[in-house]
């Protein structure tokens, strides 16, 4: 049988590979990459020789289909993400939907676990994290309302992806969604100003610059305020 590999690279740090990662990498017959350029720079700090294709959640049709038939023909394919594991919010869901539905007989799927920003975020939260809700990236515009209310109803911490320069909207909108599904009494001097809805947002993970931001959404959105955020960032909220 064909082998498709869904492999872990890192998010940040590039040490933070598997050595079965690379071996993997070395051994396929191709690897199938979000961005060509991105994963070159880990080839290349690795000295893998192996060639990459393109694919990525745009990928037509026909470029599905032609990947379905190396895996046809025994070829052994790694598909890769830009930065963690592929699947979660990144490329390879289509893939890997079509190759159970038309190969499943023909080819075996592999996880090499890895790296994830999700996980390594929700290890240093601090939150009880034996359940959580994951929710991506908030919508940009449509069902954005209603993604923001799914967070803050939820009972368990909640996780999502923000992009650097949607962060202080994303925050600012839902401390102000709170504030209406919670309003704070009257007599607010002893309570405290603004929700109480705490926030871990993590930015630049594994990398030089690794900042952990803590403290209710108004502290983090003041803490943000003062940096130059560059990076997808990991928030996780949790309702006191």
């Amino acid at each position: 049988m064909a082998i498709l590999y869904v492999v872990a690279t890192p998010i940040g740090h590039l040490e933070d590979v598997t050595s079965r990662a690379l071996e993997i990498l070395r051994g396929v017959d191709l690897i199938l990459c979000e961005d060509t350029r991105r994963t070159q720079k880990l080839l290349n700090h690795f000295d893998i020789r192996t060639k990459t294709l393109s694919y990525h959640q745009h990928s037509k049709l026909k470029k599905i289909k032609y990947i379905l038939e190396l895996l046809k023909k025994g070829k052994n394919l790694a598909l890769v993400s830009d930065a963690g594991t592929p699947g979660i919010s990144d490329p390879g869901n289509k893939l890997i939907e079509e190759v159970v539905k038309l190969l499943s007989d023909r080819v075996r799927i592999v996880p090499v676990p890895g790296a994830s920003a999700l996980t390594a975020a929700a290890s240093i939260s601090g939150f009880p994290m034996d359940k959580f809700l994951f929710l991506g990236f908030p919508p940009a515009k449509r069902k954005r309302k209603k993604y923001f209310e799914e967070v803050i109803k939820s009972k368990y911490p909640v996780i999502f992806y923000e992009s650097p320069h949607r962060i202080l909207k994303t925050l600012n909108e839902l401390n102000q969604m709170f504030q209406v599904f919670h309003p704070a009494p009257e007599q607010s001097s002893v309570q405290g100003k603004g929700s109480k809805f705490q926030a871990v947002v993590c930015r630049e993970l594994t990398k030089k610059f690794e900042t952990v931001y803590r403290g209710t959404i108004e502290e983090v959105i003041e803490k943000i305020k003062k940096d130059k955020i560059k990076g997808e960032l990991v928030v996780i909220l949790k309702n006191k």
